[in-house]
């Protein structure tokens, strides 16, 4: 790391930087009188990138090993799904026990947030492994393989490796089954296979996702010196609150004693919320448009090009391969929370190694995020699955493509806000070609149109009900017309919908 001295106690670099800052402060920042009574209570960090990501895995090769990874899968599916929860840490709690505690054998970074986890761990992984540290991520839910929730230096495990660590763990799993009101769900035999892949690899950082919420999520077994909390908004709203300050309430539970929490945006009463979490357990917090925050970002060829000011200084001239003002902002908390992880902001002032970060940076990859998979016609595909995960995939895309005409394909969850999420998209879809994915918990496609036609027009609206006979409608609305020649597809409404578009283009 190279050494960046400050200039004064809050972490300026001068004139310039200040005036620089101060207008992501203006730009960003909503606040609360009322914030400052918090805040009176609390610490706030103030200045006082890896190998390449591994692309989606497809199925296993050799027979052997893909009927083998089928039974572990089978095995996994028969358990409570990830949508059936109990808020209870008792199972997993003991299933550590009996494991030895794998979780605690390394340091941890532990993400909790609506929107946008999945690609902050993933820039956070490759942030660390340039810094030359071995990393373990764990991410759900998976696009495709189920595999992907579990890497290791920046790729996902093997399907031998994943089948190893299940049957490894599986007596373990088995004994807590025997004693426990209820059988381990899927996700908690999954979380419990990556502490202990990470503890068996081992690795020097963990890099974990929460599932959904924070306090009785399986993955808060971990105790995160470093806790990140991205844009809070309506998403569980029947499992985690009404509101965004009742859902910050369930999150904050991943902000552990003495920690650093790395906030992104949030709305006002969340922001409470969280504050008050960190007072509690005396943590250090550092805040996207305070302590941190994007200076600047421009569209570029194949993303967009940064300047972020980090815990200890400015970093420039970042390139960054993924599309939307909300992905330059989660390299923005992505950064801080690295920093925080080694101490800048708190025991050192300076700044990370700029050109390594620059490496970092430029090797991020997040799949089903704004992914091209296909040109002429363009097609992406994008996981967002709430009102407010849409709006900015709206305005990304906008940005970033500028198609003359974008066809929409949705097939969304039933437990989701739909109409929320087709509002969002509205502005931007010529029209919609509805449709569903393969799981119990997809929308009946005729459901989705009543809700569609509503918020689009039925002229605007077509419905098919197999997600390839979508993709092919899709198409041939985006290649009809010679005058829309830069016409494209945006597929989106799950990550499931997306993940099984990706199989059908090819990608898989």
């Amino acid at each position: 790391m190279s050494e960046r001295p400050l200039n004064d106690d809050n972490g300026s670099t001068g004139p310039e930087g200040d005036d620089r800052f101060a207008e992501i402060v203006d730009a960003e920042t909503e606040r609360d009188p009322d914030l400052a009574v918090i805040e009176a209570g609390s610490r706030t960090l103030r200045a006082q990138a890896g190998p390449p990501q591994g692309d989606i895995p497809a199925r296993p090769e050799d027979p052997e090993t893909d009927r083998a990874l089928r039974e572990v899968e089978a095995e996994l599916a028969g358990r409570w799904g990830e949508t059936k929860l109990d808020p209870s840490l008792v199972r997993i709690e003991a299933l550590m026990d009996i494991l030895g505690q794998p979780q605690r054998a390394y340091p941890a970074i532990h993400i909790t947030g609506t929107n946008g986890k999945t690609s902050t761990a993933r820039m956070i992984e490759s942030l660390l492994g340039a810094f030359d540290l071995r990393t373990g991520r764990y991410t759900s839910p998976h696009v495709q393989s189920v595999t992907e929730r579990i890497s290791l230096d920046g790729a996902p495990i093997s399907a031998e490796r994943f089948i190893e660590t299940y049957r490894d763990i599986q007596p373990y799993v088995e004994m807590v089954d025997d004693r426990e009101e209820h059988r381990l769900s899927f996700f908690e035999v999954v979380t419990a296979m990556a502490y202990a892949a990470f503890a068996d690899a081992p690795v020097d950082v963990a890099v974990v996702e929460v599932g959904m919420g924070g306090t009785w999520d399986a993955t808060n077994v971990v105790d995160a010196g470093v806790a990140v909390v991205t844009p809070i908004s309506l998403d569980h709203t029947d499992r985690l609150g009404a509101t965004p300050g009742d859902i910050a309430g369930e999150k904050g539970g991943i902000v552990k004693q003495d920690a650093t929490v790395v906030l992104a945006q949030q709305p006002v009463d969340a922001a409470q919320v969280l504050l008050k979490r960190s007072v509690e357990v005396d943590a250090t917090v550092a805040r996207e448009g305070m302590e941190f925050g994007v200076v600047s970002r421009e569209v570029a060829v194949g993303g967009q090009l940064l300047t972020l000011r980090g815990l200890g200084g400015e970093y420039p001239e970042l390139f960054l391969p993924l599309y939307g003002a909300h992905q330059a902002h989660n390299a923005a908390v992505a950064l801080a929370a690295v920093e925080a992880f080694f101490g800048i902001g708190s025991q050192h002032a300076r700044t990370l190694d700029v050109d390594t970060v620059r490496r970092a940076f430029a090797q991020v990859s997040s799949p089903g995020r704004l992914e091209v998979v296909r040109r002429s016609p363009t097609v992406v595909l994008d996981a967002a699955h709430n009102p407010a995960g849409a709006q900015v995939t709206a305005e990304a895309v906008t940005e970033a493509f500028g198609f003359s005409r974008l066809i929409g394909v949705v097939g969304a969850s039933a437990d989701k806000d739909v109409r929320g999420l087709l509002e969002a998209f509205e502005p931007v879809f010529a029209e919609v070609v509805v449709t569903r994915n393969s799981t119990p918990r997809a929308m009946d496609p005729d459901e989705l149109a009543a809700i569609a036609v509503e918020v689009f027009g039925a002229e605007r609206v077509q419905v098919e009900p197999r997600l390839d006979d979508a993709l092919e409608a899709a198409i041939t609305l985006a290649e009809e017309e010679a005058e829309f020649s830069g016409a494209g597809v945006l597929v989106t409404g799950s990550v499931i919908t997306v993940g099984e578009a990706r199989l059908l283009l090819g990608k898989g």
